[in-house]
C-alpha cells in the first residue's frame, strides 16, 4: 500500500503550498549576535605578602558608525542569510576585535520593539569567559576601538507593593564600567511582577549613559547568569593554569560573585570540583600553600 502525500485544505502538496509561498506577506526582522566577553585580571597590588586583587572584567567596542557613534557597545553585527547564529557570533567577534577559537554559550535572544533605531531588530547574545591573557585585542570593522572594562554593580533602591494577587517588587540598579580612558555608567530597573503564582520579570533601562543601544541591560543580565553558573558548574575553571591554590580559586569565586567568601566554607564548596597535589607555591611573604588541579570527574559525579 502507498502512502498518499498530505494535503492541506486547499488541496496542496508541501511542495506545492512551497511553490506557490509568498515569503513577502510577513515584514521580516534583522537578526543580530551580541557577544558578553568576560575576564579576570590582576590589580597592581603593591604589598608582595598578599595576593594580588582581582577585577572582573567585559570587553566593549567603540563604535565607529551611526547609531550611536563614539559610544561603547558589546562586539556584534548582523546575521547573514545563508549563516548559523553561532557562526555570526563567531565571525562577527573576530572582525571586530580579533578574538577567535573560544567557547561561546547562548545566553538569551532580546526582542523589544524598538531597541535599535534604523529597524526592528531581534538579537540573540553569547557569553564566554576567557583567560585574556591569552588573546590579542585588535579593533576592526565598524570598531574604532576594542577594551576591557572593569565591572561595578550595586542596588541603589527597592519597593516592594502587595496587590489582589501577589506581589510586585521594584529594583534599581547602578552599572558601572570602568578602564584607564573612560567611566561609564547607566541604571537598570528591574520589576518582578508575582500573581497567581505565576512569576514575570521585566528589565528597563532608566539611564543608558554612554552605552549604546539597549546593551547596558544585556551586560546585567549577563552578570546575573555569570554569577548563578559559577555556583553549579565549571566555568570559573576556565580562568585558571593548570596548578591552582585554593586561595587564588577563592579569589576568582569571589570577584565574580561580588562578595567576599568564609575560606572554610568555600573549601567544602569546591571539595568535589578539585585534586590535591604534592607540590606547592613558594613566594617570598607567604608561607608555601598546596596547589591544587581541576577534577575533570567533577562533572560524572554531581
Amino acid at each position: 500500500m502507498t502512502n498518499k502525500p498530505l494535503v492541506n485544505k486547499r488541496g496542496q502538496t508541501e511542495q506545492e503550498y512551497l511553490r506557490t509561498y509568498d515569503a513577502s506577506q510577513f515584514e521580516r526582522p534583522s537578526v543580530t549576535v551580541d557577544m558578553l566577553i568576560f575576564t579576570v585580571v590582576d590589580e597592581q597590588e603593591e604589598n608582595y605578602r598578599k595576593l594580588s586583587p582581582k577585577s572582573l572584567q567585559i570587553l566593549l567596542v567603540k563604535r565607529g558608525e551611526h547609531p550611536f557613534l563614539g559610544q561603547w557597545a558589546l562586539p556584534g553585527g548582523f546575521v547573514s542569510p545563508r549563516e548559523s547564529l553561532e557562526d555570526a557570533a563567531k565571525r562577527e567577534l573576530f572582525t571586530e576585535t580579533n578574538i577567535q577559537n573560544i567557547y561561546l554559550e547562548q545566553l538569551y535572544t532580546w526582542g523589544d520593539v524598538g531597541r535599535d533605531p534604523r529597524m526592528r531588530v531581534i538579537s540573540t547574545s553569547y557569553m564566554a569567559l576567557v583567560d585574556s591573557s591569552t588573546l590579542s585585542l585588535q579593533a576592526g570593522d565598524d570598531a574604532d576601538e576594542a577594551e576591557w572594562f572593569r565591572i561595578e554593580d550595586k542596588w541603589l533602591k527597592e519597593t516592594k507593593t502587595a496587590t489582589e494577587n501577589g506581589t510586585v517588587t521594584e529594583k534599581w540598579l547602578e552599572l558601572r564600567l570602568v578602564n584607564a580612558k573612560e567611566e561609564l555608567s547607566a541604571t537598570i530597573k528591574i520589576t518582578k511582577t508575582i500573581a497567581n503564582r505565576i512569576v514575570q520579570e521585566k528589565r528597563e533601562i532608566v539611564d543608558a549613559g554612554n552605552i549604546a543601544f539597549d546593551h547596558a541591560k544585556l551586560i546585567q543580565y549577563a552578570l546575573e547568569r555569570l554569577r548563578g553558573k559559577i555556583e553549579y558548574t565549571d566555568i570559573a575553571f576556565a580562568l585558571m593554569p593548570e596548578l591552582f591554590t585554593l586561595s587564588e580559586l577563592q579569589q576568582v569565586y569571589e570577584v565574580i560573585l561580588g562578595k567576599e567568601l568564609l575560606a572554610a566554607a568555600f573549601r567544602r564548596k569546591v571539595a568535589d570540583k578539585v585534586l590535591e597535589t604534592n607540590q606547592y607555591r613558594k613566594h617570598a611573604g607567604h608561607r608555601p600553600s598546596k596547589y591544587y588541579r581541576f577534577n575533570p570527574e567533577w562533572m560524572e559525579q554531581s
